[in-house]
């Protein structure tokens, strides 16, 4: 690939929103170092901060030197855009907790190995230190308060209110495109569209201040066909972190998106090439009940976050639940990822002498009587056979890990795993 191909791979991609005039040709002139800042106000990123996560890959995967910025400084006190109200603080310590997450996610996008690796950086390392009176002679002075209220994220708050803290962002966010400038050559800031107004202006202060010609490069915010916010769910924000939300909850959000949007999300969320979304695109047309553009969407997007183990864990894990697979084939790993999913519970075999005591003991009946009025009527399974209530679970034979895959009626599953 080369340096040239960056803007015209999001085109095809449908992830060319804006650019600054010239910004084409600064492409063309050669490997240039790009920045994307990600706000720290939680301990991970959610599915929504994947867009301009792929796009510092495709930056790196064109030659170019991608720049993560973790706004460990900005994080104090938060981006207004697209927020109808004033943020909560974050105290200073919980904005580092939150920097370690992020920084960690991040690094499992991007090669940060070797002198042209992508680098990872904490706005914290020049904000902090920076003084108030430095800050509004060196900074404030470029900007005045018309061009401020001019800005999106601005305007959207004036008649509900906006602090002078939120309203100073953009200026903060300016100052962290002059000082990558200054540290690290960085000539081009991509980021989600609702984040132009920000880019601008670090455009030019950096025009300002050094005299030089830098460019900004954004995204489209990711909607669904439905109207829906992208993202979010009954449960709420999928988020990258296994211990928010789980490898197998994370790849089933995939599995069920739309068919009117998966071939959008190929493009954007994974790197299959050309070729290969076009056959998916085609699958969803011609056989959408195989969900097949679904599952390689699924697969790549899971295993990028997560691992290859994860996924076959979460692959495994589904065609179990819905009826698809031998549970005596499961690993491990998958069982105990159904174990997060589904009831479950730990004990010795002395606790579930038989079936109908594993039943109760696991929650999937409320009693002994429910339990055997269940077997009487052949609904009881276990690893997938019906057996009788009164089977002893001595001899019978265990999944991997001393598990045992409980299933009342069809669907209805547990795990119990069994400890000397």
């Amino acid at each position: 690939m080369t340096t040239t191909d960056f803007l015209a791979e999001m085109a095809w991609r449908g992830m060319a929103y804006q650019q600054t005039d010239g910004a084409a040709e600064a492409f063309a002139r050669g490997p240039i170092t790009g920045y994307c800042g990600f706000d720290p106000t939680a301990a991970s990123l959610h599915i929504g901060s994947l867009v301009p996560i792929m796009g510092l890959v495709h930056l790196q995967r064109h030659g170019h030197r991608p720049v993560a910025m973790v706004g460990g400084g900005t994080g104090m006190i938060g981006d207004p855009s697209g927020k109808s109200a004033e943020r909560t603080l974050l105290t200073r310590d919980h904005v580092a907790q939150n920097v370690a997450g992020v920084r960690a996610q991040l690094e499992r996008f991007l090669d940060v190995s070797g002198p042209a690796g992508a680098l990872i950086q904490d706005n914290a390392d020049w904000l902090l230190s920076l003084g108030a009176v430095d800050f509004m002679r060196d900074v404030g002075k470029h900007f005045t308060v018309n061009y401020m209220l001019a800005k999106d994220s601005v305007k959207s708050r004036i008649e509900g209110g906006i602090s002078y803290t939120e309203f100073s962002y953009m200026l903060l966010q300016g100052y962290d495109f002059l000082e990558l400038n200054r540290r690290h050559g960085v000539t081009v800031q991509i980021g989600g569209s609702d984040q132009w107004g920000n880019i601008t202006a670090g455009i030019e202060l950096v025009r300002r201040v050094a005299g030089e010609e830098v460019h900004g490069v954004t995204f489209p915010l990711v909607t669904t066909s439905s109207g829906a916010k992208f993202g979010k769910t009954e449960a709420g924000a999928v988020w990258l972190d296994a211990a928010l939300t789980s490898p197998y909850a994370f790849y089933q959000f995939w599995m069920t998106v739309d068919d009117r949007d998966v071939g959008r999300y190929l493009r954007y969320f994974t790197l299959l090439d050309r070729e290969t979304i076009t056959q998916l695109d085609a699958a969803t047309q011609g056989h959408p009940e195989r969900r097949e553009a679904q599952q390689a969407l699924a697969r790549d997007v899971t295993t990028r976050v997560h691992s290859a183990d994860a996924t076959r864990d979460a692959e495994d894990a589904s065609r179990v639940l819905f009826a698809k697979g031998d549970p005596r084939t499961l690993s491990e790993g998958a069982l105990t990822t159904l174990a997060r999913e589904v009831p479950s519970v730990v004990t010795t075999l002395g606790d579930v002498p038989t079936v109908i005591d594993a039943f109760v003991k696991a929650g999937l009946v409320k009693s002994k009587g429910e339990a055997r009025r269940l077997a009487d009527q052949g609904g009881t399974y276990v690893n997938g056979e019906r057996v009788p209530g009164a089977t002893e679970i001595a001899g019978m034979t265990r999944l991997a890990g001393n598990h045992l895959l409980l299933r009342k009626g069809v669907r209805e599953y547990a795990v119990v795993r069994l400890t000397e």
